[in-house]
């Protein structure tokens, strides 16, 4: 009964839609119709505002983070779940009919919570990919597949499983990024679809 609760508690936190209550209360509209129609900081940023796009980043991290620290402290044998549980209620939000957003921010959190070096790690790769490549989807994928091999280095292999599965599914959210990654056509950070 733990692991289920453990689940729940975390996709309950990850499926807090931020960036469309933000984005609402800031006057800018339904970010659904916005860009690539997803939840996330990167299409927020499509908006033109700066500050909305971090405080979504921000707050998407933290509700991966929360997860992670809730469950870890109730039942910590099944924290790995509760991070499992917070990306996918990102990525699935049920109030949002299962379409939210990719999970990178929210697998941030997530990293940090399981292992702080494994977050570094994940921020290092995310923000140096973004800031020489400039493709969003570039750097989240990279942080996403990078994170697991980290953990699995440092030795933990519980850590290394629940971020290997986030991955895959990560990668999984972005098929359309890479196909036009493929194409040639994928649009660097301030684009209007990534």
């Amino acid at each position: 009964m733990e692991w289920i609760l453990a689940l729940v508690l975390g996709y309950g936190l990850g499926s807090i839609p931020f960036g469309l209550i933000i984005t609402r209360l800031a006057g800018v509209g339904d970010l659904r119709s916005i860009g690539s129609g997803n939840i996330g900081a990167t299409n927020v940023l499509r908006t033109g505002r700066k500050g909305l796009a971090a405080t979504t980043l921000l707050f998407d991290l933290l509700k991966g983070l929360a997860a992670v620290l809730i469950v870890g402290q109730i039942w910590p044998a099944w924290v790995g779940l509760g991070a499992i549980g917070a990306f996918l209620g990102h990525c699935f939000p049920i109030w949002l009919g299962f379409k939210g957003g990719k999970g990178v921010a929210t697998t941030a959190g997530v990293a940090f919570g399981l292992a702080w070096p494994v977050g570094l790690a994940y921020a290092v790769t995310w923000l140096g990919l973004v800031f020489t490549v400039r493709i969003s989807s570039v750097a989240g994928m990279t942080a996403a597949v990078v994170a697991p091999l980290v953990a699995l280095v440092l030795g933990d292999r519980n850590d290394a499983l629940v971020l290997a599965v986030i991955a895959a599914v990560v990668l999984f959210q972005h098929r359309e990024n890479i196909a036009r990654l493929r194409a040639g056509t994928e649009p660097k950070v301030g684009g209007k679809k990534a």
